[in-house]
């Protein structure tokens, strides 16, 4: 059975572009409903950064991935875009990737075309899968899913090895294969971002990835909106957030042996019971004693 998720049709439909900001377990999704977000991106970068501790080089699984998205949307009411990597395989394994995800509840699957094992979209050394291998698995993943509500976003990372003109290729050719986004990973000038929109922006919702210290120049969602881009991210900007503070909080309290000087840059125990809603939780509790 398929756990309800809200839709991201609607939200695409809309005026304007969808600014959605990476996540990486249940507790940086609710942060970012509570934030006033309208979606959310299961960045795998940052699901390899926080549960292994490792860089975005293929070794995250897709159980883990699985796992990770159905503990988020057990806990918040966004839709969620899940970076599916290459589908973990060949197109059988897409295929276990996509029905997997939509019954975790997905409402958006990300697919690239890089072999494996994948790199982050921003280190050098990528390698790319012939365009007729990813057509096939782009096909196989439109045939999995069970409703056409789940969203299948292609990307291509072939700018980095093929050239930008290539790169626009690849993406004709995903878009001809019905997808229902498009991707272009690490362009590299705003020239390129607008080119890139002036050819699909018009035609699907495409997609612009804002890293920070990435290859793409970072501009708001505004301005991005204003190219033709409909889709926003910024998938890793919350684990870089989180690793700057928790250095600095584990570097203070390793130096001098106490907190107290971190009071005003952290949730004391109420306050964060108060963002989980543990009160909710423990009134919940009452109606069964």
């Amino acid at each position: 059975m398929t756990i309800y998720t809200p839709a991201l049709k609607p939200l695409l439909q809309a005026p304007g572009a969808l600014l959605a900001p990476g996540i990486y377990d249940s507790f940086s999704a609710l942060i970012a409903q509570q934030a006033g977000f309208k979606a959310a991106y299961l960045s795998g970068a940052s699901i390899a950064y926080t549960r292994l501790g490792r860089s975005d080089v293929g070794l995250t699984t897709y159980t883990e991935v699985e796992q990770t998205l159905s503990r988020i949307v057990d806990r918040v009411q966004l839709p969620i875009i899940v970076d599916g990597d290459t589908g973990f395989g060949n197109a059988l394994n897409v295929m276990r990737t996509v029905r997997g995800f939509e019954k975790a509840g997905a409402a958006m699957i990300q697919l690239e075309d890089q072999t494996f094992p994948k790199r982050c979209g921003h280190l050098e050394g990528k390698t790319i899968a012939p365009a007729s291998e990813m057509c096939g698995k782009l096909k196989a993943a439109l045939d999995a899913r069970h409703s056409s509500d789940t969203l299948i976003l292609a990307r291509t990372d072939s700018l980095a090895v093929e050239g930008f003109d290539a790169a626009m290729e690849r993406a004709e050719a995903y878009l001809a294969c019905g997808v229902d986004a498009l991707f272009i990973e690490a362009l590299r000038s705003k020239d390129e971002l607008l080119e890139a929109a002036k050819r699909f922006g018009a035609r699907i919702p495409l997609l612009a990835n804002m890293v920070e210290g990435g290859i793409t120049p970072l501009h708001t969602v505004g301005d991005l909106q204003s190219m033709g881009f409909k889709i926003v991210i910024f998938p890793g900007g919350a684990a870089r957030a989180v690793a700057h503070s928790l250095r600095n909080y584990y570097g203070t309290l390793h130096q001098s042996g106490t907190t107290a000087s971190l009071a005003d840059s952290m949730l004391d125990f109420n306050q964060l019971n108060e963002l989980i809603e543990t009160p909710a939780l423990m009134e919940e509790a009452r109606k069964y004693v």
